[in-house]
């Protein structure tokens, strides 16, 4: 009798998760609450939202469901992984404790500073008074200043502000209007770091890990990496700048002791570690830890592994990785995210979507914001999908891709042109 698993998301990023997964010879049946059109295709969709702990407990209960795997931060953070365990089910991810890594800036931070962990020199504050003179300090010397809210702010708790009046607006809106309510009660001012973000993934069970790879986002809307942030605009797996001898600094200097500074708080942390790191000239600082994979990461770091991911994510949930190894594809793998015209401000959806009949097979389309009317897809998000190619390099990855983003359609779409181009150009 195959095992029956449970699936917490409705992204690109889970669609992804439920693609690999669905390939392990040891499911019978997956599950996803409330999952997307996409994921429908391949596990069945329960409507149950991602932060109704209850519900998911009571179905995963009744299923006897088992493993749970969490895509999102915001169960997690609310403790979903402890509501599980109690309940006596196995479930991937980090206690309520332990996702504090990446839920608690400030947590995060002196973290690192007790255990000599990279990253960039920082204050706490919770005084507007204090939080002005923090920020001067960097700004009447000409510096660029990073001002952060503590807590989970979707995406948009991070200021990097080049001038007095940017980084004095970024306090008052945390600290004097609380715009983001509880998560800016304290705040973290840093110094911005210069160099090449990167991010890397690995899977721990609370004592020894697995790593997976690197890959690279484009968070900005337009090409050459201008205009407003999004949630993602495009990934590649293996960016040339994370060498292996970059690795080797990363595991030793900063997933290792991350994983035995956790432990010795006494929250050992079970599940994804996604360092965010700015590879900078005195070597590789941390800028954030992230609970959980990141989107749109999974879309290109799925495809690249060779083996199969459950029997991974089972073993890191109940505590015995031991030697466990993943292995990984050559090359490297592109994703391109089409997006709703107006996306990240205001957007219209309902919008048809064609051509991905006439896709390659070996092309990949991870649904994120898709919706189905009888059986026309529909935009329905302003992520609404990635397209994603693998090649034998980065260049041969990229020409791929492009040649399949052109095929589809829908009214307003957009979409980045020079995703992993930073790639190309270092290498030439």
């Amino acid at each position: 009798m195959g095992k029956k698993l449970l699936l917490i998301g409705q992204g690109g990023r889970e669609h992804a998760l439920a693609w690999k997964l669905a390939q392990s010879p040891e499911i019978d049946k997956i599950y996803a609450a409330p999952g997307n059109p996409g994921i429908a295709e391949i596990a069945e969709c329960i409507p149950i939202k991602v932060e109704d702990i209850d519900k998911l407990l009571d179905f995963a209960q009744k299923k006897a469901i088992d493993l749970t795997v969490v895509g999102p931060e915001v169960p997690l953070m609310a403790g979903i992984v402890d509501r599980f365990q109690a309940g006596g089910l196995k479930i991937f991810g980090p206690s309520a404790a332990a996702a504090r890594l990446e839920g608690s800036k400030v947590f995060a931070k002196n973290l690192f500073k007790k255990y000599g962990i990279p990253t960039a020199e920082y204050t706490v504050c919770d005084k507007l008074d204090d939080a002005y003179a923090c920020a001067r300090s960097f700004t009447e010397k000409g510096k660029a200043v990073v001002i952060k809210a503590d807590g989970l702010a979707a995406g948009k708790g991070v200021v990097v502000a080049q001038s007095w009046n940017e980084a004095a607006q970024a306090i008052d809106s945390m600290i004097k209007e609380l715009s983001f309510g509880k998560a800016g009660e304290q705040i973290v001012i840093e110094e911005c770091l210069t160099g090449e973000e990167v991010s890397f993934f690995a899977i721990s069970d609370g004592q020894g890990f697995v790593s997976l790879l690197a890959a690279q986002d484009h968070k900005r809307i337009f090409d050459h990496d201008e205009g407003p942030n999004t949630g993602g605009m495009g990934a590649y797996s293996n960016p040339p700048v994370y060498t292996p001898e970059l690795h080797q600094i990363v595991i030793e200097k900063v997933i290792k002791p991350v994983i035995k500074a956790m432990a010795a708080e006494g929250c050992p942390y079970r599940g994804v570690l996604y360092a965010g790191l700015m590879v900078t000239a005195e070597g590789p600082k941390v800028l954030e830890f992230n609970a959980r994979f990141g989107d749109p990461e999974t879309q290109v770091l799925m495809p690249m592994l060779k083996g199969d991911l459950f029997p991974l994510l089972e073993a890191a949930a109940q505590g015995n990785l031991h030697d466990y190894q993943m292995a990984i594809e050559e090359g490297s793998c592109v994703g391109v995210v089409l997006a709703s015209a107006g996306y990240p401000a205001a957007y219209e959806k309902g919008k048809t979507i064609s051509g991905l009949d006439i896709l390659e097979n070996d092309t990949l389309v991870f649904h994120a914001g898709t919706a189905r009317n009888d059986r026309v897809l529909l935009t329905d998000g302003g992520r609404v999908m990635a397209v994603v190619a693998r090649g034998r390099n980065i260049a041969e990855a990229i020409d791929k891709v492009y040649q399949e983003v052109g095929k589809v359609s829908f009214e307003g779409m957009y979409y980045r042109k020079d995703i992993a181009s930073k790639a190309v150009s270092r290498k030439e």
